[in-house]
């Protein structure tokens, strides 16, 4: 009797502690897999190449073009467009959007501002893009862990694309917002119904969050084209702000007479975003910009802050694209194929 009661309160505890661990483990979903559609497994170390689909990128530097397999592309952007220290979910949410840029591409057929019978460029005009040895040129020692971590990501979420509607949608992502993102009409003019403005307080880590530039007076009249008469002797009213976006940034600013939109602004100083302040010292004026990049669709340091707090892959996703679905990208091109004629159609 004795005994038993020995094991009684010896392994009362010990149920005690493994009950609770044995439920979490048989009930809760897989680490990680965030609904994404199923893919076929494949060792991190092994080819990410699961599709007959190839991209034609044009290298800028080497003037060339080289037709690389599509999720090999992939990994290439993400190396070049996202730290490969960020969160996995992060990197995920960053391979879905590359993805579903290049694809929305292939579908169009639209490649005339492409050189060399291209399809993509390798510069931030469409996506950036670095190749394994560039990779290993810039990580060096650090090459294989990095490596490893962008297979993983693109691996993870092979095939896997964005659509609204059916339709792979306009996946535009950025380095750091100001606290929000932009309405795709405040900033490109032009409405998107997946590309709303949305709150993104992580975003304040980000290195670039703020940034303070000097630009001379008389480089400022240059770059616009105005002429700011006797603007030192004027106090606080020598430009304003008319207009603020959704996102607030500067939706129309007005300054020597002349009206700008905080795009062109932005674009005429080579400005890190279009949320700034001025400042007139003197001959000088300094410009504090908060955030960095247009700030339409995903922050990419908002990705990384959501990932921190626990949120997947599809979770960041459908926060900065709003009403998306997570869908594999076959039905999309065997379409495409079908009339055209100019995608294999073997995925």
């Amino acid at each position: 009797m004795k005994r038993y009661l020995v094991m009684w309160f010896v392994g009362l505890p010990i149920l005690l502690v493994m009950l609770p661990a044995a439920l979490v483990y048989l009930f809760s979903p897989s680490s990680g897999s965030g609904g994404l559609p199923q893919q076929t497994a494949a060792p991190v170390s092994g080819p990410v190449h699961q599709s007959s689909v190839e991209v034609k990128v044009y290298r800028q530097e080497k003037k060339t073009v080289e037709t690389l397999p599509l999720e090999a592309y992939i990994e290439g952007v993400v190396a070049a467009e996202m730290p490969a220290e960020f969160e996995m979910e992060a990197l995920k949410a960053q391979a879905m959007a590359a993805r579903t840029y290049i694809i929305r591409r292939l579908k169009s057929q639209q490649f005339d501002d492409v050189p060399g019978g291209a399809q993509v460029t390798d510069t931030v005009k469409h996506q950036a893009f670095v190749d394994e040895e560039q990779r290993r040129e810039n990580w060096k020692e650090q090459f294989t862990w990095k490596n490893n971590r962008i297979r993983q990501a693109v691996l993870a979420t092979a095939g896997v694309v964005l659509t609204y509607d059916g339709q792979p949608i306009d996946a535009t992502f950025f380095s750091t917002s100001n606290g929000f993102t932009e309405n795709a009409s405040e900033y490109f003019e032009s409405p998107v119904p997946y590309l709303k403005s949305v709150a993104s307080p992580w975003d304040i880590q980000s290195p670039r969050y703020e940034n303070t530039v000097k630009i001379s007076l008389a480089e400022l009249e240059k770059r616009l084209g105005v002429k700011l008469a006797n603007t030192a002797s004027t106090s606080g009213n020598w430009y304003q702000i008319l207009e603020r976006t959704t996102g607030n940034r500067v939706g129309k600013v007005s300054i020597g007479g002349k009206e700008f939109s905080g795009r062109e602004f932005r674009e005429k100083l080579g400005l890190h975003s279009s949320a700034f302040t001025m400042e007139l010292r003197g001959s000088d004026v300094y410009i504090t910009t908060k955030g960095y990049g247009h700030g339409v669709g995903m922050s990419q340091w908002g990705a990384n802050g959501m990932a921190k707090t626990g949120k997947t892959a599809e979770q960041i996703v459908k926060y900065f694209y709003q009403g998306v679905h997570l869908e594999n990208f076959d039905p999309i091109l065997k379409e495409q194929t079908a009339s055209a004629g100019k995608l294999s159609a073997n995925f």
